[in-house]
């Protein structure tokens, strides 16, 4: 739950009354991630209790996939030399002791985080908010969210009842050691990453968790330059302009590669849940706006005219089904009889 502000919270924006909360913070793209490290100490700064697992390599494009280590010690040296191969697969950053690697997936993070880290060595175990990213890169409609490790992270702590925002730029990887100030792409991501965060966690009211059971929120960045501090925020939806795969021939035959499919795919952009009326978050992110869609744990397909017909042909073959059982079983029996 939400506990009194500190005084640190004096150096956080001057736009939000600081209300500190229990962050866990993850990703995909590794603990030394510039996006990652520049909004922990945004949050860290705003009197926030934060705390990172997150994975010892890079991880993109694992989705939800846990994967647990059968390796007691890195086999190599971490993401850009931050730890030495030998070193323990998990363990606490050299330089900050509310940073932790951890030689697994992103989603196999949180779950290591929640089970393992914060009730040993945080003073919570289960946090108020867990946030994914900044990603490096859109993680933009239903196809992509499937596929995402910053995606994986944020379901992974929805799954486990806990209120989740994936965080992603537009920008490119870099150390976290090589962020040099506000004019960074990785410092501009996370101070909008931060507005939005803070602006999420103030509206809160008082006593009530971040988000509803089983609900969360992906973000999604556009390139930003120097007026990042004014960027519009808009709600939008999953669906609308969204993108999906097409298999190419590489240059070596039996290769492939990837490309969007053209033209875009009508099944992807179906609305079917949600504000229909709501721009898609691709389209947001086009236009040079922050995207700010919301999604729900539950993937069954809502009620309405569609649903009902393909249902009842489901109780019908149910019924079908059903009564094959019962010739089967009689047969069975006649069978041993005779």
């Amino acid at each position: 739950m939400r506990y009194p502000s500190s005084f640190a919270c004096a150096a956080a924006a001057l736009m939000f009354s600081c209300q500190a909360i229990n962050i866990l913070m993850s990703n995909d793209d590794g603990f030394g991630s510039g996006n990652l490290r520049e909004l922990y100490h945004m949050l860290t700064g705003a009197g926030h209790n934060v705390y990172i697992v997150a994975p010892a390599f890079q991880q993109s494009g694992q989705g939800g996939r846990v994967g647990f280590t059968t390796e007691a010690n890195l086999t190599g040296p971490s993401q850009y030399g931050l730890i030495p191969a030998g070193a323990p697969s998990i363990g606490p950053d050299p330089v900050d002791d509310h940073i932790f690697y951890y030689n697994g997936t992103p989603a196999a993070c949180v779950f290591v985080a929640l089970d393992y880290v914060l009730p040993n060595y945080a003073g919570f175990k289960v946090p108020d908010l867990i946030l994914s990213g900044p990603n490096y890169g859109t993680n933009l409609g239903p196809s992509v969210w499937s596929l995402s490790g910053t995606a994986g992270v944020a379901y992974s702590a929805t799954a486990r009842s806990i209120p989740a925002i994936a965080l992603s730029g537009s920008n490119t990887a870099v150390p976290y050691l090589e962020v040099d100030g506000p004019g960074h792409d990785a410092y501009r991501v996370a101070a909008v990453s931060f507005r939005v965060v803070e602006a999420i966690i103030e509206t809160t009211p008082p006593g009530h968790p971040i988000f509803p059971l089983g609900y969360g929120a992906n973000v999604n960045i556009p390139p930003l330059s120097n007026n990042h501090t004014s960027v519009p925020i808009v709600q939008s939806r999953m669906t609308g302009g969204a993108e999906v795969d097409a298999a190419v021939p590489g240059k070596t035959p039996g290769t492939f590669t990837w490309a969007n499919l053209s033209p875009r795919a009508s099944g992807l952009n179906q609305c079917i849940n949600g504000d229909c009326s709501l721009p898609g978050e691709t389209e947001v992110v086009a236009a040079g706006k922050v995207a700010l869609s919301l999604y729900t744990i539950d993937y069954t397909a809502p009620i309405g005219a569609k649903a009902s017909s393909v249902m009842q042909r489901f109780a019908a073959l149910a019924g079908w089904m059903e009564g094959k059982a019962g010739l089967e079983r009689r047969d069975r029996r006649v069978h041993w009889r005779a």
